[in-house]
């Protein structure tokens, strides 16, 4: 019996060295995902944080079976392995977050943003 796929959109973000850690979150994704599609990547200037360095941003659409619990447990940990610290001096190497799972939204203020917004288009 094949597993129900669900429908994902996972945000993606980076402010250091933010080509190459987001291009390894895109092979990291490729190889988690099926049906994968990125959208364009877009500089947005950083909200709330202590570091001014712009953050690369971009969405992400696909496939999955696993369930949603299991699925942010795997990006959490894909987030560790490509260089993610919670520490307090505002760099980020890579930020993967669960927009949207089926018809369930998260990160409800993250919809609001402009590159949501502009990006959520091409998708």
């Amino acid at each position: 019996m094949k597993q129900k796929e669900h429908s994902i959109i996972i945000s993606l973000a980076s402010n250091e060295n933010q080509e190459a850690n987001m291009e390894r979150a895109r092979e990291q994704l490729t190889q988690l995902l099926t049906e994968v599609h990125f959208t364009s990547a877009i500089c947005t200037e950083p909200v709330n944080c202590s570091r001014k360095e712009p953050y690369l941003n971009q969405l992400c659409k696909g496939t999955t079976a696993l369930g949603e619990g299991l699925l942010c447990e795997v990006l959490k940990e894909t987030e560790k392995r490509l260089g993610r610290t919670h520490n307090e001096d505002g760099i980020v190497a890579i930020d993967l977050d669960l927009l949207q799972y089926d018809n369930q939204r998260h990160h409800l203020r993250d919809w609001e943003r402009n590159y949501v917004k502009d990006l959520i288009s091409e998708l």
